[in-house]
């Protein structure tokens, strides 16, 4: 049974390339599996960074456009059912599934299973719903603080689960989720992470929201106004440009916002993805100036001396 091989690394740092050549040069081929909240929906392309027509040709891809981007109720649970699935049939093929992360809750859950959590509850869930995400937040502080700090501002469903669980529990979500801790990751996985410094990363974060919109990102989501679900008007890069579309800001601060998140967001990520470094079968690359080639090349090296026979 050929090994899951898991790629991560921060927003912009070249996890879809790398995927691509894994896929196309790994000995027996591999299929790619992408691990993130926001491409799961259709039409929402442009400000995903979803893999383009072109990239999904070179090399197999699942979990892109599940869901139409009006659809609520898409949860970890919904990906994670959909994942295992994808995993076993590319596995029956020989091949090497791929997944590309993403979420960070999502690969959390993929390694090491669901934490046991209480049931969603409508009438607080509503209550929730009725403010804010920097209402949120504060509540949020309050009560867990430590979720408050790891949660991005615009992932509004994440927040609202954090204040429901500890309404539902009197538990922070944070202290429930320390099930993990003792958990051994699953077996037969390969992890590959890439470390980007931070003015590098920073600056790709800028020339890639520049090129978004260049592509066409507020044409996308004045298309997508009326159809978002509440989940998916939340992220990043849309709920800026839809204040903009509602007269709350012009275009260059929607654009100079969306900046400033992404790359407060990938400082996120950089801490979050530390405790992976101490897992088994991990390497990181340290990406510097290295050229993409050379890149794959260390990628494929580590593979290689992980791979069981």
């Amino acid at each position: 049974m050929r090994q899951v091989i898991l790629i991560l690394g921060p927003t912009a740092g070249c996890k879809t390339t790398l995927s691509i050549e894994l896929a196309q040069k790994i000995d027996g081929g591999g299929e790619c599996v992408i691990a993130d909240s926001m491409q799961v929906y259709s039409d929402m392309n442009i400000g995903t960074a979803k893999p383009t027509e072109e990239e999904m040709l070179a090399a197999p891809h699942h979990l892109v456009n599940l869901v139409p981007v009006t659809k609520e109720g898409f949860t970890v649970n919904s990906w994670l059912s959909n994942a295992e699935q994808c995993v076993q049939e590319i596995q029956s093929r020989d091949k090497h599934p791929i997944i590309v992360g993403g979420t960070n809750l999502y690969i959390q859950s993929f390694l090491f299973g669901m934490f046991d959590g209480p049931e969603s509850n409508e009438q607080i869930r509503q209550s929730l719903n009725e403010l804010d995400n920097r209402e949120l937040v504060e509540k949020l502080k309050i009560v867990d603080p430590q979720s408050a700090e790891r949660i991005h501002v615009n992932d509004r469903k994440r927040l609202v689960r954090a204040l429901e669980v500890f309404e539902v529990s009197g538990k922070p979500i944070s202290e429930l989720q320390h099930q993990w801790q003792g958990r051994p990751p699953r077996e037969n996985v390969i992890i590959l992470g890439l470390d980007w410094p931070v003015s590098t990363i920073n600056k790709r974060i800028n020339k890639r929201v520049k090129v978004m919109m260049g592509e066409g990102l507020l044409d996308e989501v004045r298309e997508l106004k009326d159809k978002f679900n509440s989940q998916a008007k939340e992220a990043l890069g849309y709920k800026q440009l839809l204040a903009h579309l509602d007269g709350e800001c012009t275009l260059d601060e929607a654009v100079e916002r969306i900046k400033i998140l992404t790359r407060r967001y990938a400082k996120q990520q950089r801490t979050w993805l530390k405790r992976f470094k101490v897992l088994p079968n991990t390497h990181f690359i340290d990406m510097g100036e290295k050229g993409m080639q050379t890149v794959v090349n260390e990628a494929l090296k580590h593979v290689s001396a992980c791979s069981v026979s």
